[in-house]
């Protein structure tokens, strides 16, 4: 891959993780209450993602404002209290409501032949 065809591929993937953080942010949360930093470590672990530490709490921030989740301190043995995130009930909709658009769109470009969205993915 050239130069060129590297640096298209960089900025697309940039647009498609800033879309996809949203989505993966509720998602984490339809299972129940997370504190911000066990959803950090989740989030980060997901292969392709790439996102930083940093930049997960501002969007925490911005979908509390949103009303989609909502935020409690709780004590910690383990140390300094922690914040925990949940799902309002405007999030569970919106978060089931993202998840059913975004496999319909999968499934939409996987008609369109040449794709399948199911395998498994290859390095880069």
């Amino acid at each position: 891959m050239n130069r060129e065809e590297a640096d298209w591929f960089e900025n697309w993937t940039v647009q498609m993780r800033k879309g996809m953080l949203d989505l993966c942010i509720l998602s984490a949360l339809l299972n129940g209450d997370r504190y911000g930093y066990a959803l950090v470590k989740a989030l980060v672990a997901i292969p392709g993602v790439g996102v930083a530490e940093g930049s997960i709490y501002p969007l925490l921030s911005r979908l509390k404002k949103q009303g989609l989740v909502t935020t409690r301190l709780e004590e910690s043995s383990e140390g300094p209290a922690r914040k925990y995130y949940s799902l309002t009930k405007s999030g569970r909709e919106q978060a089931e409501r993202m998840a059913r658009h975004f496999t319909m769109m999968t499934k939409g470009m996987e008609s369109l032949g040449g794709v399948d969205f199911m395998q498994e993915p290859q390095e880069i």
